[in-house]
């Protein structure tokens, strides 16, 4: 796939914010309190490790057409048995709090990233693919609103 100057100064700049995001998501897995709050910032580093491997695909050239799909994020139903409650307080819920607001922060602006690059690319296949991964990271949103909903810990 051939780029364009500005698709692939788009694409180094998407690159960045995905290592921002494995980054982070590999510390707030070290620092969770809740031992399922951990795993799910693990696996949520994992599938942010597949789409730098896609987007340094595209940067080098090569086709990612057909190529293996990200690792996936267990849909685990966090409502069924929450760690904590609404009405809960500590050090450790005020943590795992902090860490789930920050990451869904981040998840909303690498979206948004995504969706302004998405309008910018010049071909439907480069804009497909940016989708799909904009797509994980809304998805990404979810997972973390979901155990902050039935954590007490989203209003």
């Amino acid at each position: 796939m051939v780029l364009t100057q500005k698709e692939s100064m788009l694409l180094n700049d998407l690159k960045t914010q995905e290592q921002t995001c494995i980054e982070k998501y590999e510390r707030y897995a070290a620092d969770a309190c809740d031992r399922r709050l951990g795993t799910l910032f693990w696996d949520l580093s994992q599938v942010e490790r597949g789409h730098l491997s896609k987007i340094n695909a595209i940067l080098a050239g090569k086709d990612v057409t057909g190529s293996a799909e990200s690792p996936s994020v267990p849909n685990e139903d966090f409502k069924d048995n929450p760690t904590y409650t609404a009405m809960s307080e500590g050090e450790d819920k005020n943590t795992d709090s902090y860490l789930c607001q920050d990451a869904l922060q981040m998840e909303k602006h690498v979206s948004s990233i995504y969706d302004t690059v998405i309008f910018e690319c010049t071909t439907q296949e480069l804009r497909d693919l940016l989708a799909e991964i904009q797509r994980d990271e809304q998805n990404h949103g979810k997972r973390i609103y979901d155990y902050m909903s039935a954590n007490g810990m989203y209003s």
